[in-house]
């Protein structure tokens, strides 16, 4: 399955797809970091939310690299489970370098301050928390970027329907004040929790939320992948 894993990124990489979702999170960063500093872990938990869209995007690109005959034989070879875990790893093998990026960029165009005042995070928390708020959305974008691959949607057109309808929902759907925010990945409650105090039990409840929407997700494009074998 590591073959598997390598070949689909390289295959990503070296046909230049990698190129566009890394130049629209590049843009997406620099227009919210053009607005001014902010401390890290405010900033951050905005990131993820922007990067949300960007990272489902790359997933579902890095998985309609492959042609579908060749996904055909490597599900002969290595069998169906592991064939879909390595596109899935390497989504989100992917979605970690993009990670790396968005955790560098502020601090090379001055996006973001160390703490300035007695209220204010230390630097180091400031970052862990961030880190924690894109590593939530990483899960949740991969299985939205899988539900709109080739494999499930079947055409470029519905794959991009599902790809904008899910990324709008959870933006909407997030938005305090929501009548049903379960039914979308917690990325905005994660960015209004890291502008003010984070309590321990609040972490813990995003982290199982994130994890078992992600996981309730993945379990319909395994169930999407089989009925469509």
């Amino acid at each position: 399955m590591t073959a598997l894993v390598h070949m689909r990124l390289a295959g990503f990489v070296r046909t230049g797809r990698a190129l566009a979702p890394v130049l629209a999170g590049l843009l997406a960063l620099g227009v919210l970091y053009g607005g001014g500093r902010a401390q890290p872990a405010e900033a951050y938990g905005v990131s993820a939310v922007v990067l949300f869209p960007v990272l489902a995007w790359q997933t579902k690109i890095l998985l309609d690299v492959e042609p579908d005959v060749q996904r055909r034989l490597a599900r002969v070879v290595v069998g169906a489970a592991r064939e879909r875990a390595a596109g899935l790893l390497a989504a989100a093998v992917a979605g970690l370098g993009t990670v790396a990026v968005a955790l560098i960029f502020p601090w090379l165009v001055g996006g973001v301050t160390g703490p300035s005042g007695p209220g204010d995070r230390p630097l180091v928390e400031g970052l862990a928390l961030g880190l924690w708020a894109h590593l939530l959305a990483l899960p949740a974008a991969v299985a939205l970027g899988a539900l709109a691959s080739r494999a499930i949607t079947r055409s470029a057109g519905y794959g991009v329907a599902v790809l904008t309808l899910g990324a709008v929902t959870a933006l909407v759907l997030g938005l305090s004040g929501s009548v049903a925010p379960w039914l979308v990945p917690p990325v905005l409650p994660t960015a209004r929790a890291l502008a003010g105090p984070l309590a321990a039990s609040t972490g813990l409840l995003l982290t199982a939320w994130a994890l078992a929407w992600a996981a309730v997700a993945l379990t319909g494009y395994a169930w999407g992948r089989r009925s469509r074998a």
